[in-house]
């Protein structure tokens, strides 16, 4: 085992929503969507480097009037970028928790993991929910901040631009739930 196989052997990559409804031309374009994909991509290739265990989490909007990762379209697939490869864990969710009615936890007691790192979309919704989730199940959290993405949103008749939401949610995992970093740190570095 090499010294970086050491360093991850028990933590798992947790790729949240990757999927291509947020980038250009989807349903639910998020700001940053394609810088957040790139580093998210170096992290993903240094867990796959380091034979670690890595999980894609893909949502599928089963409620009444969805507009976006609807059940059987291209909008709902994983970005190519990121395709799984044999031997990756796969889970399907319909509820922002990735833990939520799915496998997840199991899966990552099977690879005995006690470490997280997460990345993905939308920061404000299901990569929120996951690693609040991912805190009270007892796993240690890392979350590469770069390598996720949002968007602006509304409260009260006033717009909050996708950075402001970014640093806000990013900041409160931060006092508690996760150690935030950039992606480089997790791709070049210890977990």
């Amino acid at each position: 085992m090499t010294a970086v196989d050491a360093a991850l052997s028990q933590t798992a990559l947790v790729l949240v929503d990757i999927q291509n409804d947020y980038f250009p031309g989807g349903a639910m374009e998020l700001v940053g969507a394609e810088a957040a994909l790139g580093r998210a991509a170096l992290v993903l290739a240094r867990f796959r480097r380091a034979g670690a265990a890595v999980v894609h989490v893909r949502h599928e909007s089963v409620r009444p009037g969805s507009t976006f990762f609807l059940p059987g379209t291209p909008g709902a697939a994983i970005h190519p970028a990121l395709t799984p490869l044999p031997g990756e864990a796969m889970v399907t969710k319909a509820f922002p928790n990735s833990f939520r009615e799915t496998d997840l936890l199991a899966l990552l007691h099977g690879a005995g993991a006690s470490q997280l790192v997460v990345c993905g979309m939308m920061t404000h919704m299901c990569l929120d929910a996951t690693v609040r989730a991912a805190f009270d199940l007892g796993f240690g959290v890392t979350v590469a901040g770069d390598a996720c993405a949002t968007r602006d949103l509304v409260f009260e008749g006033r717009t909050v631009a996708a950075a402001d939401v970014q640093a806000a949610f990013l900041a409160a995992l931060a006092a508690v739930y996760a150690r935030v970093v950039a992606a480089a740190a997790v791709a070049d570095g210890p977990a």
